[in-house]
């Protein structure tokens, strides 16, 4: 990938690293409001919450792994895809567990903790791992950035609706897509560093 790929990584755990110290803050309190405000009960975008569905993303992840494995014999990218998608959910988890931040107040609401968001962190992952297959595969710039506008707007979709049910702050959404991308990067690197060898 381009070196600006693995810069925005940089940039994107700066973020996090600023979002998990601060979340607390009267300024990010008044953001989540803000936020929340604008976004809750939003029946269109609640909608795209089962893209981020552990479900599915384990039943998408075990048929990208038998792609990898049997028809493109790949086993550098089932290893690839289980650092992105697995070790990365494992992370998510570690997270919530350092931070404990409580979900937001509302009724039946989910007894784990909320920062980072899991289905803002896991689509980036997921999401990305699938573009960066799918355009590794196809090699044509056009599709490219099709298939990467696509996940994007997904991700996007994914991470609102987490606010949009009330699961989740805007500052978990955004913590969970800053540190999805940089742990997506590091997978990445990792993958690529075999070309230069």
């Amino acid at each position: 990938m381009k070196k600006g790929f693995s810069i925005l990584a940089v940039v994107t755990f700066i973020i996090f690293m600023i979002i998990a110290l601060n979340f607390d803050t009267a300024s990010f309190e008044a953001f989540d409001l803000k936020i929340r405000s604008l976004l809750f009960g939003n029946s269109f975008v609640i909608l795209f919450h089962n893209l981020g569905e552990t479900k599915f993303i384990i039943v998408a992840t075990v048929i990208i792994l038998l792609y990898l494995a049997i028809f493109k014999k790949d086993f550098r990218g089932v290893l690839f895809v289980l650092l992105t998608v697995g070790v990365g959910n494992g992370l998510n988890q570690l997270l919530k567990r350092i931070f404990a931040r409580p979900r937001p107040e509302i009724e039946d609401q989910l007894s784990s903790f909320s920062f980072p968001s899991g289905h803002a962190q896991i689509s980036v992952m997921f999401l990305l791992t699938l573009a960066y297959l799918i355009s590794k595969w196809l090699k044509n710039k056009r599709w490219d950035f099709i298939t990467y506008t696509i996940m994007l707007i997904l991700i996007f979709l994914v991470g609102l609706s987490r606010i949009a049910e009330g699961r989740h702050y805007a500052t978990d959404v955004l913590a969970g897509w800053s540190i999805g991308y940089t742990w997506f990067m590091v997978c990445v690197l990792w993958y690529e560093s075999k070309k230069h060898k």
